[in-house]
């Protein structure tokens, strides 16, 4: 049977496209900046979502992200060059952020076995080659995650290893123009698609039938895929990340979901909510579990402001019930653009844990605020989030998909 065409939500508008190469050379100036204010003369990225970042270079994104076959090299200044993955050099021809491809060197035991020592050295001379003449006399460099050996030889040869992260992280954490469409443009598919998915909700389906109608709309809609399997119903809703699976819903039970979709462009749309499945009234336990996490969740979102501090946004956050605290959310809000990225908000009663840093909200991060309430005794658990923009003067929505209105006692 022929699927239905993609007709996305008319709630859910997307803007027009944007400007393509002022998205990838505005991005690649981006990283540069950072790289020039953390002295990294040059930088080896294989990440593939980083990759793409600096370049506009996508290709095989998931695969890529457990075998390193495709990094690029980006000098402070000079020409930047691909390593393709063998037989894909022609996907990029043309691209305005890349100067030069050439067929990347596997550094894994995976698909060079005994012969890895060997490849590693290769992959080695290669990114020295490219040091000698883009970066002469320069011994600092930036590399992502890559086999050890790599890594050790290219400090025989002198090179200081730097952790390429840092850079690529400050940079994709203040977003340009163009970025901030391609953010709206995938939260207006993923919003599309949840729609769909809550439209679907009814007795008798499973937890994994139920989000594969979020995969279809998605994916039909340009998306790249979806991260996590966040998706539970009923007791398994309570502690959160049980991941999605075969149980079935019943009539009267909670559903709890969170997207994390890197959408259309590469961009993360990174929103949860709670639904309540069939059509009867919500329990007073289910009412209170939502209005709670409810009431933390727009509490926080009140606390952002551009130059606010991370520990004020922490020491002013909401205050967790007792009843509720060990089952928190590790997070009180995150960035967001690629992926999930700098920076981290923790809750407050974690900030001396060993798991906070300081920083400054400005402008242009993109953050996803977190809640989910769940009672340390058991039953049902409630996650909610949202996507927002920080302006120059406060915040904007970025996620504006409706709540329950059941479960906030609001029935008609």
């Amino acid at each position: 049977m022929d699927q239905p065409a993609y007709r996305p939500d008319p709630a859910f508008p997307a803007p027009p496209a944007p400007d393509e190469t002022a998205l990838r050379l505005g991005r690649l100036a981006r990283l540069r900046q950072e790289m020039a204010r953390y002295g990294y003369p040059a930088v080896v990225l294989t990440d593939p979502h980083n990759v793409r970042y600096a370049s506009g270079a996508r290709n095989m994104t998931p695969f890529l992200l457990r075998n390193p076959a495709r990094y690029l090299f980006v000098p402070l200044e000079g020409p930047v060059t691909l390593f393709e993955f063998e037989g894909c050099e022609h996907l990029e021809a043309g691209n305005p952020a890349i100067d030069e491809i050439r067929v990347a060197t596997t550094v894994s035991y995976v698909a060079r076995a005994e012969l890895l020592e060997a490849a590693a050295a290769r992959w080695a001379a290669e990114i020295a080659e490219l040091m000698s003449e883009r970066c002469p006399g320069e011994s600092r460099l930036g590399v992502e995650r890559i086999d050890p050996l790599a890594v050790h030889l290219l400090r025989r040869k002198g090179y200081q290893i730097l952790d390429a992260q840092k850079p690529v992280e400050r940079a994709r954490a203040v977003k340009t123009p163009e970025e901030l469409v391609c953010i709206r443009r995938s939260l207006a598919c993923v919003m599309s698609g949840e729609a769909k998915l809550r439209d679907a909700i009814r007795p008798g389906l499973s937890e994994q039938q139920l989000w594969s109608v979020l995969h279809r709309e998605v994916i039909a809609g340009g998306a790249d895929y979806v991260e996590t399997r966040l998706l539970t119903s009923g007791p398994r809703t309570n502690p959160w990340f049980q991941e999605t699976g075969e149980r079935i819903l019943q009539a009267g039970e909670l559903v709890a979901h969170d997207t994390d979709v890197v959408g259309p462009h590469g961009y993360y749309a990174d929103f949860s909510r709670t639904f309540l499945v069939g059509d009867g009234p919500a329990s007073d336990d289910q009412r209170r579990l939502y209005g709670t996490a409810f009431e933390q969740l727009h509490h926080n979102l009140g606390l952002i402001a551009p130059g606010k501090s991370f520990r004020e946004i922490t020491e002013a956050a909401w205050t967790i019930p007792e009843r509720y605290y060990a089952r928190r959310y590790y997070l009180l809000m995150h960035g967001n653009g690629p992926t999930g990225e700098y920076p981290y908000l923790v809750q407050d009663a974690d900030y001396d844990s060993g798991a906070n840093y300081d920083g400054v909200v400005v402008p242009n991060m993109t953050l996803s605020v977190e809640s989910f309430i769940g009672d340390e005794a058991g039953g049902e658990g409630v996650k909610l989030e949202q996507q927002v923009l920080v302006t120059e003067t406060g915040i904007e929505l970025l996620s504006p998909f409706p709540f329950e209105e059941r479960l906030l006692g609001r029935e008609v």
